[in-house]
């Protein structure tokens, strides 16, 4: 059985992103940085979309540095630009909520 679901926590690097297409659907993306202490110290960006969240999840409009939870899966995207085919490992969320504060 093969199973692709992410969870992550972590701080919001740059105001969300909002499109509306013409079919009505919405894209949110997020910036997410994810601290991690083992093996070495580092700093992840990991890129978050969402699609048609509920209008709540818009409503909150999170501010660069704050916390969040993000439930969902992960994708490769592909596109063909000036430099050839690339790609990239992106989070398709199912769910994005605001974290609480926590003692860092």
């Amino acid at each position: 059985m093969d199973l692709n679901l992410v969870v992550l926590a972590g701080r919001l690097a740059a105001p969300q992103e909002i499109r509306q297409f013409e079919s009505g659907s919405r894209l949110v993306r997020y910036l997410v940085t994810v601290r991690s202490e083992e093996p070495t110290h580092r700093v992840d960006v990991v890129p978050i979309t969402q699609w048609d969240p509920p209008d709540e999840v818009i409503d909150i409009d999170p501010q660069p540095g704050s916390r969040l939870w993000v439930a969902g899966s992960v994708q490769r995207r592909f596109w063909s630009g000036s430099e050839g085919r690339r790609s990239r490992l992106e989070i398709v969320a199912d769910q994005v909520c605001p974290r609480e504060a926590e003692d860092d």
